[in-house]
């Protein structure tokens, strides 16, 4: 058994610096992400006036209820969604000129879908190139609150997004769903803001977010599920054990289930409250599976799915098409490139039994594609990657890690 220690979570660093800027005091943040993405939010925090310190595995927050201290500022984004999304909301219930712009890769993901809902909360924004896109500028003077119906079918980030401004609004909010996709980082925000002192009620498709204040709180930041994914799959491709502690059936993350999904395919897994170990057993079997709610892992699947002993077959994805990539499409072109038979519709992904050949392999920019990829390669020689940088956006240390995971289980790299 082999033990792989897994960086902080993404998902809940960005929600706790959004919380930690939100409470009245300090927050501590113990064992956060550090990527290009979490230094990207805490930057643009640090732009907005909050103050942010970020040392070594602590990063500690000075909380405004009020908003931002600056009175006005410009946010670079890069190509962090949760940061794109996530500080304009923050913004819009402070006082002041806000700008917010991102990587060409994040303006052309949507937003359309949220600030529609702002705009209709009263919030004044401007989308100053295209219509439901980077760059904005919002015009913050408060959020009263009230009803809102919005569409998360895109992203749940959307969603998210209010449900953590709703308590920072005079009146709080009431927010109707009318479609939703990965519902379990829905769950991550509920539990969160329940950690921060504040609970949302669910009435059906509503969602009742109150006007109350946050706590600060001293808060340890679990590892990404996504990224355990990885090293997980491997264990399984490989017919390897490997164990991620501090990840488990207590986690907030739903890609936690993508050990079940590997368990379908006949390895074993054991999920403890705070770890998670896969094994392999020498064989994957083909399977076809809905993905919906943990679709950050479908390049995981996609990557490993050619050494199944039957079809693959993953479905209900359309929102991975709108990713930092149409990953869809780049699984598709990739596994192509290695000699692999698959078929593509618009929400799913079919991908047949093969031996993967060397292959160059298409990044578009994208973390997961590079990483998932890279575990094809576990079994594969001569798979390279046209932009093996791109890891930084969530897992610097990747290739490292990946490195030294081949060298425990004797493996030529």
């Amino acid at each position: 058994m082999t033990v792989v220690e897994i960086p902080g979570s993404k998902s809940v660093t960005a929600r706790a610096l959004f919380l930690a800027a939100a409470a009245g005091g300090t927050t501590v943040l113990r064992q956060p992400l550090v990527s290009d993405d979490s230094e990207g939010f805490a930057e643009g925090l640090s732009a907005l006036g909050y103050q942010v310190d970020r040392q070594p595995g602590v990063w500690t927050v000075q909380g405004r209820p009020e908003g931002p201290a600056a009175e006005e500022a410009s946010v670079q984004c890069r190509d962090g969604a949760t940061t794109a999304r996530f500080l304009p909301t923050l913004a819009a219930a402070g006082h002041g000129v806000f700008r917010f712009d991102a990587s060409e890769q994040m303006r052309r993901r949507p937003l359309g879908p949220l600030t529609g809902a702002l705009r209709d909360l009263g919030v004044d924004l401007v989308h100053e190139r295209q219509e439901g896109h980077h760059p904005l500028t919002v015009r913050a003077d408060g959020i009263k609150g009230g009803a809102v119906t919005l569409d998360a079918g895109l992203s749940s980030q959307f969603l998210t997004a209010l449900l953590l401004v709703g308590p920072l609004t005079a009146e709080g909010l009431r927010i109707t769903v009318t479609d939703l996709v990965s519902a379990p980082y829905v769950e991550i925000t509920l539990a969160m803001m329940r950690d921060f002192g504040v609970e949302v009620r669910r009435e059906g498709d509503t969602f009742v977010v109150p006007a109350q204040p946050y706590r600060a709180v001293d808060y340890r930041v679990e590892p990404d599920a996504s990224t355990a994914s990885y090293f997980l799959a491997a264990a399984a491709l490989t017919g390897r054990s490997v164990t991620v502690p501090g990840l488990g059936s207590d986690s907030h993350q739903g890609d936690v289930a993508f050990a079940d999904v590997l368990r379908r395919m006949g390895a074993e897994v054991e999920l403890g409250r705070d770890s998670v170990t896969v094994t392999g057993r020498g064989r994957l079997r083909g399977l076809t599976v809905a993905m919906r709610d943990i679709s950050d892992t479908v390049p995981t699947l996609a990557a490993i799915a050619p050494f199944a002993d039957g079809p693959v077959r993953i479905e209900d994805v359309y929102n991975t098409r709108i990713k930092e990539c149409d990953r869809l499409d780049a699984c598709a072109e990739n596994l192509r490139a290695l000699g692999v038979p698959v078929e593509t519709g618009r929400d799913w992904i079919e991908i047949r039994p093969a031996q993967p050949r060397a292959a160059h392999i298409g990044c578009r920019g994208d973390h997961r594609i590079a990483m998932s990829f890279s575990i094809t390669g576990l079994l594969t020689p001569g798979i390279t990657l046209d932009d093996p940088g791109c890891v930084r956006k969530t897992f610097p240390g990747f290739h490292q890690a990946l490195a030294e995971l081949r060298a425990a289980w004797g493996m030529q790299s």
